[in-house]
């Protein structure tokens, strides 16, 4: 499925209050987990309140480690170009990691810290399955 394709798919929520977080973020369906594939990555939009974002979601099932869904910018810093998503999932010193696929850094999925710069950290999303779905709080 294209961008675009997922784009126009996406369902916007209108969030009760309560699940409304203090900074006007709300959750929003991007896929399903039809969608995912895993150990592996996909892009996805994200209507946030600075304006779209384009989100990599890792699925990485039956790891053991309590989270399956990782959401990270999707933006490589180091190349300027929207491709994290397409990087390589993989473990570096205990964590899980996915190097970018085009000057090979290494970004922790959990908090979306660059291995090799300490300066440099991807943005993280929450995410969660609501039954089959995949939902990122924006």
């Amino acid at each position: 499925m294209t961008a675009t394709a997922l784009k126009k798919e996406m369902d916007m929520v209108d969030t009760p209050d309560s699940e409304a977080s203090e900074n006007n973020t709300a959750w929003q369906k991007v896929c399903t987990k039809d969608d995912l594939v895993a150990f592996s990555g996909i892009a996805a939009w994200l209507e946030t309140a600075e304006g779209s974002a384009q989100v990599a979601i890792f699925y990485l099932p039956g790891l053991g480690q309590g989270d399956e869904l990782f959401a990270l910018d999707h933006h490589d810093p180091f190349s300027n170009a929207n491709v994290i998503a397409r990087g390589i999932v993989g473990d570096l010193k205990g964590a899980a990691v996915v190097a970018s696929p085009i000057y090979k850094q290494h970004f922790r999925l959990e908090d979306g810290q660059c291995l090799e710069d300490e300066g440099v950290k991807l943005r993280t999303w929450k995410v969660e399955f609501k039954g089959d779905e995949v939902w990122v709080e924006g």
